[in-house]
């Protein structure tokens, strides 16, 4: 069971420059629409519901569940890559530094500004992480490889989203206007700057952990 995928060296410093920006936009973006406490992605309600209710840092829970994810990948024979690993751990790291740096309680139009702007980020930071084909982020690649199974992806993804949102929920993660304007605006936003900023898949040289 094949379960790291590397590009060549040459390649995948290359593209390492393109894959740490993207993840840090994705991190400020997160960070943006935190502080602006107007409602979160899905995944981020989750993650703060999880932080409100351990008292762990929303960054560090958001690597911790990332890490999980990956451990379900195992017995779906997911193939992970670098960029799979830096976005577990870069996006969070990014969250916990940025986040203690945004003011508690700005006016409703910095709250305003901040959610647009943060959710404006996902796109080009999205762009570029998963342009660079180095690996999926790991709530992607469960997608990928449940939906590989014979499932369509929009119903695995839709299953997805709205789990984490609901249990998030539950746990007291923001919902609100941020919601929804991120998921009405999501697919636009990186199909946009992914057909724009998507270099060609790499060929693998080196697969660690195969049958």
């Amino acid at each position: 069971m094949a379960v790291l995928q590397l590009a060549s060296r040459r390649t995948t410093l290359a593209r390492l420059p393109r894959l740490l920006l993207g993840l840090v936009l994705c991190g400020l973006g997160v960070s943006l629409t935190v502080a602006a406490d107007l409602g979160l992605a899905p995944w981020d309600v989750l993650h703060q519901g999880l932080s409100e209710r351990t008292g762990i840092p929303i960054g560090t829970v958001a690597i911790l569940v990332g890490l999980v994810l990956l451990l379900a990948w195992l017995p779906l024979r997911e193939k992970y890559g670098i960029g799979t690993l830096c976005n577990v751990v870069l996006i969070g790291l990014v969250i916990d530094v940025v986040l203690p740096l945004l003011p508690d309680h700005p006016a409703m139009g910095w709250r305003v500004a901040m959610l647009v702007g943060g959710t404006f980020l996902f796109g080009p930071g999205s762009g570029l992480y998963i342009g660079v084909r180095l690996g999926p982020g790991p709530r992607d690649g469960l997608m990928t490889a449940i939906a590989a199974r014979g499932h369509a992806v929009w119903v695995v993804r839709t299953i997805i989203e709205v789990s984490a949102l609901t249990i998030g929920f539950l746990l007291g993660g923001s919902v609100g206007i941020g919601t929804l304007l991120f998921a009405v605006t999501i697919g636009p936003n990186v199909h946009f700057w992914l057909e724009r900023l998507s270099l060609e898949h790499p060929e693998p040289t080196t697969i660690i952990g195969a049958e």
